[in-house]
């Protein structure tokens, strides 16, 4: 008798413990493990007198996990791989498509651009130079097909003054041999460019740069490290220059530092700023507060770069070593302030602090204090001298200009001065 078994009526038998495992779907089972048929000798009958009663004899299956683990998958090409793919075959396939299918505007249009990126523009100038008649030169031979700038400008569609530019590049270009002189090219002839690395040296994209002033400019920009055009646009546009000055602190900065180093130079420039100023009046105390302000940084610095001090009397000495340290302390103070604070106070309590301390090392000494008061007396009776020796007395005779206070006051100027030398006389006997 044969035994037929389908999947859903054979029960999986139990699992041992010690080999638990994950189950494992009937669809991932080997159809090995469940035969549709059985032959009766098979089935051995000790394995069918031990099944339970009440259940289908069936064969001995397999064991199965408990659980099912699925197996690593198998890797797949992803979108980009794709895309990549796709990519390269079309690379392939142009690289295998014939050049003589391409249409011809297209391998016009590439040959021109080749042109252009070799000779930048070199290959516009030439345009001009075969097809434009130089100035002066008659319109016979080659050179009757030829046009002027203006009307090779109005067929281009642009300025005569871009034509002209291009124009003028060309004639540099040939006098220096690099290029064919107008007179041998023809219209439409073709000839050998420079590279387009040497077209910047030729061509100035700015009307003025070819005059004294433009290549002045152009100079000053190569100088900087900019592009001599951007420097050429500011300098046409002084008006665009005045409102970025006004509004902006950065470019007004640029603009003081610029006028500050041509003035080095440009003693005209000196005087009409110096003008400017003086006709000024918040700018003229602002330039005392700032030369007062410099003075007295200047007296601080000079003590601690020199190490000398000046008396109030005027007199050069070498100053304590207590002072100077003060200086130094002061002088440090003022160097670390910003471009933007306010150095006229500072500079003002440094000054006043060290002033102090010269007069306190003037008193504490007596032979500096002799000679400091020496020095005074002396200042004082030469600026005296000075005074008295300006009056001219001639006018006093030729013109009715006296009057008795003038006597009087100088009655009053030789009691003074007589009082003055007997003192002396008396401080000679004494001594």
């Amino acid at each position: 008798m044969t035994i037929a078994f389908t999947p859903s009526e054979t029960a999986p038998a139990e699992a041992a413990p010690a080999e638990a495992g994950p189950a494992v779907p009937e669809s991932v089972v080997p159809e090995s493990v469940v035969p549709e048929s059985v032959a009766p000798e098979a089935v051995a009958p000790e394995a069918v007198a031990s099944w339970p009663a009440g259940e289908a004899a069936g064969p001995v299956m397999a064991e199965e996990p408990e659980f099912w683990e699925p197996s690593a998958p198998e890797p797949r090409s992803t979108r980009e791989d794709e895309d990549r793919e796709a990519e390269e075959e079309a690379e392939d396939q142009d690289r295998d498509e014939d050049p003589g299918e391409v249409d011809p505007v297209v391998v016009r249009d590439a040959r021109d651009f080749g042109v252009y990126a070799r000779t930048g523009g070199w290959a516009f100038a030439l345009k001009v130079a075969r097809s434009v008649r130089p100035g002066g030169q008659a319109a016979e031979g080659t050179a009757r097909a030829k046009v002027s700038a203006k009307a090779f400008a109005e067929l281009a569609g642009c300025s005569p003054e871009r034509v002209m530019r291009h124009y003028k590049a060309w004639d540099t270009a040939a006098d220096d041999g690099l290029v064919p002189q107008f007179e041998v090219l023809v219209p439409g002839e073709d000839v050998d460019l420079p590279d387009a690395d040497a077209w910047v040296s030729y061509y100035s994209a700015r009307n003025g740069a070819t005059s004294v002033r433009g290549q002045a400019i152009s100079a000053a920009a190569e100088a900087q490290g900019i592009r001599p055009t951007k420097a050429l646009e500011v300098a046409e546009n002084p008006t665009a220059l005045r409102a970025a000055i006004l509004a902006d602190p950065g470019t007004a900065e640029a603009a003081r530092g610029a006028l500050l180093d041509r003035m080095k130079e440009d003693p005209a420039l000196q005087t009409e700023m110096a003008r400017a100023i003086a006709r000024t009046g918040d700018l003229k105390k602002a330039v005392a507060s700032e030369a007062k302000a410099a003075d007295r940084i200047g007296y601080v610095r000079q003590i601690v770069e020199k190490g000398q001090i000046k008396t109030p009397a005027g007199q050069t000495v070498e100053a304590p070593s207590e002072l100077r340290a003060e200086a130094e302390r002061h002088l440090s103070l003022l160097d670390e302030l910003d471009d933007s604070e306010e150095a006229g106070e500072w500079a003002g309590e440094a000054y006043d602090a060290v002033r102090g301390l010269v007069a306190k090392a003037v008193e504490e000494d007596p032979a500096l204090r002799v000679q400091e008061r020496r020095t005074k007396f002396y200042n004082s009776l030469q600026k005296a001298t000075k005074v008295f020796e300006e009056l001219t007395l001639d006018e006093v005779l030729e013109e009715e200009i006296f009057e008795d206070d003038m006597l009087q006051r100088l009655e009053a100027l030789q009691e003074a001065i007589g009082s003055c030398i007997s003192t002396l006389r008396r401080a000679s006997t004494a001594s």
